[in-house]
């Protein structure tokens, strides 16, 4: 194993084991400001979630394990799992989402149910909670730009939530739409995507009971920066097709056009499946490096064929997936 030093011999830790600058300098400033009774009730707020953010405080949440889906790899520690993040809505780099994130407000929070379903509806974020009882599923996550985690997830099968709404014979894909406001999120205003973020699957890959409607990570509630409240994990397809912040599910007909797919089409496919044999058109997607794997000079991986979740194979079979990626 790879391990940092000084000159001196003295063991370093990781940079993403290390209070950001920004959160050590924003505590000081608030207990400096606390003292003379300057912090109003908003900025207290803040601080308290960039403090979730930094130290893992988040509600707990009772969850069982469910051993039939939890990957046997070495967990991403907490740290290095909530300060490398894709999160557009607050900002491009890997770092802005911790960084930004705490301007979010999850409470109250809906999400509405509709479009091709007998019983349509609208649930609060207890509604959610209490839906299906919670597992805790331990999931590899690979990331299109060619890294790694492996996290303890929370929530329940998709399917849960398809067998309350009764989808009639007409859905044939559903469709999430995540949140896009710009007075929380600052990255909204950019034109790097269409927004509102939209993503979609097919009915029976929502329906797989790998898919997973993720209210937490780690034994707690999702922090900001990882898509809180609630938001999607398909552990066999790549990051961005798992929506974050959802606030509205749509059962439909037609295809969904997806966020991504819109940006660059050429570069991202509906499908969107784990597949090394597929390159993207700027890089190999035939490797990977695992996150907080003894640093960043880690010998990569090798890239599983659906992220090595293979009983989804049957979902494809018969389709082309270099056509269909």
């Amino acid at each position: 194993m790879l391990i940092k030093r000084s000159p001196n011999g003295i063991e370093l830790p990781f940079s993403s084991e290390i209070t950001p600058r920004a959160v050590f300098e924003a505590r000081r400033s608030f207990i400096r400001q606390a003292a003379v009774g300057a912090v109003s009730s908003a900025a207290l707020l803040e601080m308290m979630n960039r403090e979730a953010f930094a130290q893992g405080t988040h509600p707990k949440l009772a969850a069982k394990l469910n051993p039939a889906y939890s990957a046997l790899d070495k967990q991403t520690a907490y740290k290095d799992a909530t300060t490398y993040n894709n999160f557009y809505e607050f900002g491009t780099d890997k770092s802005d989402p911790a960084q930004n994130a705490g301007t979010l407000r999850t409470r109250p929070w809906t999400v509405a149910i509709e479009g091709e379903v007998k019983k349509p509806m609208t649930l609060d974020l207890d509604a959610l909670l209490k839906l299906a009882p919670l597992e805790e599923r331990v999931y590899r996550l690979r990331c299109v730009e060619g890294w790694s985690m492996v996290i303890p997830w929370v929530g329940y099968s998709f399917s849960e939530i398809i067998k309350k709404v009764e989808p009639t014979g007409n859905a044939k894909y559903v469709e999430f739409i995540t949140l896009a406001d710009n007075k929380q999120m600052p990255g909204v205003g950019s034109r790097v995507l269409q927004w509102p973020y939209t993503e979609g699957l097919r009915i029976d890959e929502a329906n797989h009971p790998l898919a997973l409607l993720t209210l937490g990570m780690y034994g707690e509630t999702l922090p900001n920066q990882n898509g809180a409240p609630v938001r999607m994990v398909l552990p066999w397809k790549y990051g961005f097709k798992s929506a974050k912040s959802i606030v509205k599910i749509r059962f439909v007909k037609d295809q969904p056009r997806t966020s991504w797919n819109l940006s660059a089409p050429s570069e991202y496919g509906f499908y969107s499946n784990v597949n090394p044999n597929v390159d993207h058109p700027r890089w190999s997607q035939a490797s990977e490096r695992r996150i907080g794997e003894d640093g960043f000079l880690a010998r990569k991986r090798k890239t599983l064929m659906y992220n090595g979740y293979n009983d989804v194979a049957s979902l494809y079979a018969g389709m082309d997936l270099k056509k269909f990626f």
